[in-house]
């Protein structure tokens, strides 16, 4: 069974780069973003949008399944999972870093316009 787009705990993130996750909030489909578990006992249809017609802004469609036995999809996506779950505190800090470096640059230029 496909992502259910209709189950209001689906959703979807489009960056700047054009890239979409599509994903379950509650993190029950292990194969997300290409199917949900066809038994999955959260499923609730969504009732914001239920038969609304969706315009042009609609993200495009999800990308090909890649070519990985069944039984494999989900512990590959497990790992992948953990690989970034394990840098995501230290690319966080860096992050947090830059901000911080950025906004005292900024502060300094803004004091030096003032005089």
């Amino acid at each position: 069974m496909p992502m259910r787009e209709e189950c209001k705990h689906f959703q979807s993130r489009t960056y700047a780069s054009g890239e979409v996750a599509r994903f379950c909030a509650l993190d029950l489909a292990p194969e997300a973003p290409w199917r949900c578990p066809p038994d999955c006992k959260a499923y609730e249809r969504r009732l914001a949008d239920a038969g609304w017609e969706h315009g042009s802004l609609v993200e495009p469609p999800i990308e090909e399944e890649p070519a990985v036995p069944a039984g494999d999809m989900a512990s590959i996506l497990e790992d992948a999972e953990s690989i970034v779950s394990a840098i995501a505190p230290e690319a966080l800090r860096e992050a947090r870093a830059e901000d911080a470096r950025r906004e005292a640059r900024a502060e300094r230029r803004w004091w030096r316009r003032k005089r």
